[in-house]
């Protein structure tokens, strides 16, 4: 049991440097013997864990996926919170943040690592769609939506998010995204069934498209 508990810390070691690199030098200005220096470690410890610089990016990626989705149940999960304001925060945690995570989805959203964003964003669909489900129920029993479909409505709204909202799919001006999170909000209100400007005005007023 040691061996594997020791096995786990070095693999985390790694991936904390890897991601410290990452992030302050980019991916491709990262080499191998970077990592190596940064952990202290031999070559062939770094294969055992990892066999290449591409599978360490993979390995980071599930990290940064189980990081997500842990943020977005601990906020679904707050009870102290009302419901839409939850809901509101399952959304915001979307956004990666921290660490490496810029250089992280810089890279995969070069066209050669097309599978690697298809993965992330499949982890983001099928991973927070049931955990927003959860907060949808507790406001129709709470009389504060009215919808029969809480998972495919949530499901639309986390496709929107993680994909119109992505800097990289679609090219906007703060402005531009401002209208469009103001629009996914808006058009929140009508899938749900919830009362008009229960939403947006935990935004502010601020200016409809």
């Amino acid at each position: 049991m040691r061996v594997v508990k020791e096995a786990e810390k070095r693999r985390n070691e790694i991936l904390d440097a890897a991601d410290e690199l990452f992030g302050r030098k980019g991916y491709d200005g990262t080499s191998t013997n970077d990592i190596l220096e940064k952990v202290g470690i031999a070559r062939g410890t770094l294969y055992y864990h990892f066999k290449s610089k591409e599978d360490l990016m993979d390995a980071l990626i599930d990290r940064y996926n189980v990081r997500l989705l842990r943020a977005a149940q601990e906020a679904a999960e707050d009870k102290s919170i009302p419901v839409v304001e939850r809901m509101i925060r399952v959304v915001m945690a979307l956004n990666l943040s921290g660490g490496s995570s810029k250089e992280i989805m810089e890279h995969i959203h070069k066209p050669q690592n097309a599978l690697m964003h298809r993965k992330i964003q499949g982890a983001i669909v099928n991973g927070v769609t049931p955990i927003l489900t959860g907060v949808i129920r507790e406001g129709i029993e709470q009389g504060l939506f009215d919808t029969p479909f809480p998972y495919a409505c949530m499901e639309m709204v986390v496709i929107y998010a993680s994909t119109v909202l992505d800097d990289d799919m679609v090219e906007m001006t703060n402005e531009e995204r401002e209208i469009r999170m103001q629009a996914l909000i808006f058009n929140a209100e009508r899938l749900l069934g919830a009362e008009s400007g229960s939403f947006i005005q935990m935004f502010g007023s601020g200016n409809k498209d």
